[in-house]
């Protein structure tokens, strides 16, 4: 089962629901920075979700606590780049436990991870949206009842694909 992201709408199956996107669209040539979500076919690598919000996640991808230590390095100049660190750390990071309820779960995609590029972006993610379905600085959002409803559906072979 795959997702479709086709500008504001998220497709799986069936159901179809609004997303938000990049601030500046969708874009074949990603860089760091530049608010654009990346197209392309790209894997679900795995959830993270905050524990002490979300009590049960159904889904078949596996699953991660988010701990108050977790960052993703969106500095270049780390060869932690585009990684899961842990917090603090000298380089540019984004703190994966927020106040916001924006990272209470996030699905990493996998887009720019196997043979992680310098500066060809970092921290993309199927994540929440908030109330109003903001641009986002590249990733893919959702409401979290859309999200509850693609984590049942997909598995570990499905992938997101972003035109």
């Amino acid at each position: 089962m795959h997702i479709y992201v086709k500008k504001n709408n998220i497709i799986i199956d069936n159901y179809k629901a609004k997303c938000a996107i990049g601030k500046r669209g969708i874009s074949n040539y990603k860089i760091e920075g530049d608010l654009k979500t990346p197209k392309g076919s790209f894997k679900l690598e795995c959830v993270y979700f905050r524990k002490d919000r979300i009590n049960n996640i159904k889904t078949a991808l596996k699953k991660r606590i988010i701990k108050r230590n977790m960052g993703w390095c969106n500095d270049s100049r780390s060869q932690k780049y585009n990684q899961l660190v842990t917090l603090p750390t000298k380089f540019s990071a984004e703190n994966l436990y927020m106040k916001r309820n924006i990272y209470n779960i996030i699905v990493v995609i996998s887009y720019n991870r196997k043979k992680i590029q310098k500066n060809k972006g970092s921290a993309i993610f199927l994540h929440l949206a908030d109330k109003k379905l903001s641009p986002t600085e590249g990733c893919v959002a959702v409401k979290k009842l859309t999200m509850l409803k693609i984590l049942k559906l997909v598995n570990k072979n499905s992938k997101i694909i972003i035109n």
